[in-house]
């Protein structure tokens, strides 16, 4: 229950990068001020709102709790794809604040009914938020959505181009081993090759867009009232006492979606943020599986394969001769439709099940799923470590190195596929996770974090108690200077 009168509830306007991997977390941080008694009014761009609506989700059937638009700055589409990081990444850059700050003008001038704006939560690569909050004296926190480590790697870009270590001084080095080259000038991250950064280090030019992206939001958030992550104490301690004196104050508060479901029911606890529309009945699916049984198979909503990835994956798991869910976007495929061959369908129409997109906590928290074939984005990595599944690993894009690099080495909770898959081995990394010893340690240590991840949501544990101080010392306090 609120500890505010209706007339000063506060007002927390939530603004996620419209990709998949933002929104989700973005929306779970939402409902769970909304239950600390914020009025939520949650920022999608217009293409993904559309998109939204479209799948059934992000519908809210709270007074207290709505949605606005902003543009993107990019052409019009109507699409069900998702769009081009790096354009998205460049347009919101370039465009994001005008219509943001014509949204809060429009927020603060509401009839009565719709208290005045308190405080922004931000994605942390949409800085202009900060800027924005600055010119109504409102504090800003910015949710992180990579774990701590692949920020910390962000502070330090600056210092690699300083110490000539980057960029590559041409393409041959992305081949040549260089990219082994250990780092050694990062507080906590001792023995980190430069192929566990993020990808934005792995280019030619020192103006590269995306670096240069990735480095500016990393600094301009240091104006940030707070920065927030999914993550918690135990999984990234070190990692958030080395960023401590670098960064304004910072909140471990994950896994989010464990704070979410210790809610009590209500209408908002179960409202989805998905792009796609999930396809419930794989859950009655698995229902008819035996306990760690199934290959759940998702490279998440931005990663995309050749044609003969697609296929050496499907035999794999074919000829594994295991049981899976393979999730396979309609855009999952370089310039082509996902088309799996007639021989693959017929002899794993028993043992598999495709679909479009899925409900992947409910899919992660079946007593069926054995293993999580993922591309180890943060939220697939931190919801497979919530819920005690181990992973096989094939990273592809911007923090998934990182969290890959992590989740094998230093967590203990995953095995990683090479790059360059072909069937033999997806068949024997399979079987060896699903009856072998290797997968028998992963899951004991994979149990471990989940046990880890419960005390850190439950009541008086880190991230409950750190998401409490969030609420009451920024997000409820007056603007700093």
């Amino acid at each position: 229950m609120s500890i505010f009168f209706e007339a000063e509830k506060p007002h927390a306007v939530c603004l996620p990068f419209p990709a998949q991997g933002h929104i989700n977390p973005m929306l779970k941080l939402a409902i769970l001020l909304h239950h600390r008694g914020f009025y939520i009014t949650f920022v999608n761009t217009e293409y993904n709102h559309r998109r939204l609506q479209k799948s059934g989700a992000a519908r809210s059937n709270s007074p207290d709790f709505h949605f606005e638009t902003i543009p993107d700055g990019l052409p019009q589409a109507d699409s069900d794809t998702t769009q081009h990081i790096p354009s998205l990444c460049d347009s919101l850059k370039e465009n994001g604040l005008a219509p943001f700050r014509q949204l809060l003008v429009k927020l603060n001038s509401s009839p009565e009914g719709i208290p005045p704006v308190t405080c922004i939560v931000s994605d942390a690569i949409l800085s202009f938020a900060v800027v924005a909050a600055a010119e109504i004296g409102v504090p800003c926190a910015c949710f992180r959505t990579t774990n701590a480590c692949c920020f910390l790697c962000n502070k330090y870009l600056r210092k690699l181009i300083e110490k000539g270590i980057i960029p590559l001084k041409d393409s041959s080095y992305l081949t040549n081993g260089y990219l082994d080259t250990t780092v050694d000038c990062i507080p906590s991250l001792n023995n980190i090759r430069l192929r566990d950064f993020p990808v934005v280090i792995r280019t030619t030019d020192i103006n590269d867009p995306m670096l240069n992206f990735s480095m500016g939001e990393t600094e301009r958030i240091s104006k940030a009232s707070a920065i927030i992550f999914n993550t918690f104490d135990a999984l990234e301690s070190e990692i958030l006492n080395a960023l401590s004196p670098l960064c304004p104050p910072v909140y471990g508060i994950g896994p989010v979606h464990m704070l979410v479901n210790r809610l009590q029911e209500n209408g908002l606890k179960f409202m989805g943020g998905n792009l796609w529309k999930e396809e419930l009945g794989c859950i009655e699916w698995l229902n008819s599986k035996k306990p760690n049984s199934v290959v759940y198979v998702n490279f998440g909503s931005v990663t995309v394969l050749t044609p003969e990835q697609l296929i050496e994956f499907a035999w794999g798991l074919a000829n594994s001769k295991k049981n899976f869910l393979w999730v396979i976007r309609p855009d999952t495929v370089v310039g082509n439709s996902a088309n799996l061959p007639s021989e693959f369908v017929e002899e794993t129409k028993e043992s598999g099940l495709i679909a479009s997109w899925c409900p992947q906590e409910q899919v992660l928290n079946h007593p069926s799923i054995g293993v999580f074939l993922t591309h180890c984005g943060w939220n697939s990595t931190i919801e497979s470590m919530s819920y005690g599944v181990p992973m096989i690993c094939w990273p592809f894009f911007a923090d998934q190195f990182i969290n890959c690099r992590f989740a094998c080495t230093e967590w203990g909770v995953g095995l990683e596929i090479d790059n360059n898959v072909n069937r033999v081995e997806v068949e024997k990394i399979v079987r060896e996770l699903i009856d072998g010893e290797k997968g028998k340690s992963l899951k004991n240590k994979a149990i471990e974090w989940k046990k880890k991840a419960k005390e850190a949501t439950e009541i008086d544990g880190s991230s409950y108690l750190n998401f409490d101080d969030l609420v009451k010392n920024v997000l409820l306090s007056k603007k700093t200077a």
